[in-house]
């Protein structure tokens, strides 16, 4: 027998009144069983009353119209206007679960029973949509916020892409030896127990090296490349406010080799009389008109700015680039 809003079935457990209800899975009996719809779960409609095990009862089917009174249970707080989801027992809440289902009509406290204006649709927004994460591998409690979360870890800005200290040689290919100091242009290995790195002499005109490092393909090119270059000098005389000129050349399929023209620079300023030894970053920004994308090769090479080394030498400790990361089609 067809009904428009309040239907007979059969109590699966002991139900409180004004609870969301749902048919019990493998139920045989005539009218049906119904139990709470729990978090997270569709129900079916409205007890009317409270009854125990196997009683008779009705339920206002949730296709019904007008409002309904249900009890809440309150998570944070429950205003007019608070989006609703399906709680445990039966009740509705503020806190996430499933898709939401309602609208709170008025205010609500823990076990009382509120106007309710239910969705007979369901959501059609990731934002009104929760998310289980069993894993918890996120605080976020909706579709849209994960997947906010998710792509910015995947587009951040902040991917590192490491030169390795071991891949730079002099400019011509020659390996680079342990540092001699003196009245030299040439660099070389500074390392112990404490420190990995190429040192360079107080020289006017210190020579580069150089390295190549493939460019991946979640690199976005049409964002800045910054360039991280961490250096420390030995002494601190305050004109040694060295700079670090780069130079950076793509080597990028279908061109060239010796295509591209330079789009390097100078880097920001170390401190000259900053404390000897002191570990100190300085950045550059390669302009994204000039950053390609893969499948290329980038040429790189660095040296302290002619000039800038009058009195104290300065040790390379670490080259990295930090890019802005695409999301990958395929």
């Amino acid at each position: 027998m067809w009904n428009e809003a309040i239907k007979t079935f059969t109590a699966g457990e002991a139900l409180e009144a004004r609870r969301r209800v749902k048919i019990e899975g493998g139920t045989t009996t005539t009218p049906p069983e119904v139990v709470y719809a729990d978090a997270g779960d569709d129900f079916i409609g409205v007890t009317e009353y409270a009854v125990a095990d196997t009683e008779k009862v009705a339920v206002k089917m949730n296709s019904a119209q007008g409002t309904f009174e249900v009890e809440c249970l309150v998570d944070s707080a429950i205003v007019r206007g608070t989006v609703l989801y399906g709680g445990d027992h039966g009740v509705v809440t503020d806190a996430s679960s499933g898709t939401a289902q309602g609208i709170a009509l008025e205010v609500g406290a823990d076990y009382q029973h509120i106007e309710v204006a239910f969705w007979n649709v369901k959501a059609t927004t990731a934002a009104t949509v929760s998310i289980l994460d069993s894993g918890g591998f996120t605080s976020e409690a909706t579709v849209e916020a994960a997947l906010a979360e998710i792509y910015q870890h995947i587009q951040s800005a902040q991917a590192f892409l490491n030169l390795p200290l071991g891949a730079f040689t002099e400019r011509d290919g020659t390996v680079l030896a342990d540092f001699s100091n003196g009245d030299s242009t040439t660099p070389g290995w500074a390392a112990d127990a404490e420190i990995f790195g190429i040192r360079w002499n107080n020289h006017a005109n210190p020579d580069p090296v150089s390295t190549s490092i493939p460019i991946p393909p979640d690199l976005d090119a049409s964002a800045d490349v910054i360039v991280h270059i961490l250096a420390a000098k030995v002494g601190a005389t305050v004109g040694d406010a060295v700079k670090w000129t780069c130079e950076a050349f793509n080597n990028a399929d279908g061109a060239a080799y010796d295509a591209d023209t330079d789009f390097g620079g100078d880097s920001s300023a170390m401190t000259g009389d900053a404390t000897t030894k002191t570990c100190q970053e300085e950045t550059l920004t390669l302009a994204a008109a000039n950053v390609a994308a893969s499948p290329c090769v980038l040429n790189f090479s660095i040296q302290p700015k002619d000039g800038t080394l009058g009195t104290d030498d300065v040790i390379l400790l670490g080259v990295s680039l930090e890019y802005t990361r695409k999301t990958l089609t395929s």
